[in-house]
């Protein structure tokens, strides 16, 4: 069962603490799935939110299908994910209760199926960015030490 990574939200590493990850199916139009394994996926600024007990992405730029013609879809639409019942609930107190968000951290191909990892995650304060490119010198001073 081999894995294809399409898109990665590396900024999400950055922004965020990473608490639980889970795995999403998307329901996805015919000319989105296209224009996902051709990588045309972007997912910066994008979010997940419910509406009616149901889990939505926001803000996933797919880019229009080349050959797509009238039936072409809508780049930045809200995407439905698939998710189980309970997940959905349980995601959707813990972003109410605890103040938490969650995020998308990668898009992915496997069996010919789109899905989407996404992490419920903290928002980190700036000097807990400053903190984390410390930590991240003092490793990468120590590693090159390490090889000398």
């Amino acid at each position: 069962m081999p894995i294809k990574v399409v898109a990665e939200n590396r900024k999400a590493y950055h922004d965020y603490f990473i608490l639980e990850k889970y795995e999403a199916g998307l329901a996805l139009l015919g000319t989105e799935i296209k224009s996902i394994r051709n990588g045309k996926v972007q997912l910066k600024d994008s979010y997940i939110s419910f509406v009616s007990h149901e889990a939505y992405v926001k803000g996933m730029h797919i880019a229009l299908y080349k050959e797509g013609n009238r039936f072409n879809h809508d780049e930045t639409r809200d995407r439905k994910l698939l998710l189980h019942r309970q997940e959905i609930i349980k995601l959707e107190n813990k972003v109410k209760l605890n103040g938490l968000t969650i995020i998308p951290l990668r898009l992915y191909l496997t069996n010919g199926k789109a899905k989407l990892e996404i992490a419920l995650a903290k928002g980190k304060n700036l000097y807990d960015k400053r903190q984390d490119s410390k930590i991240k010198a003092m490793e990468k001073e120590a590693k090159s030490l390490m090889r000398f």
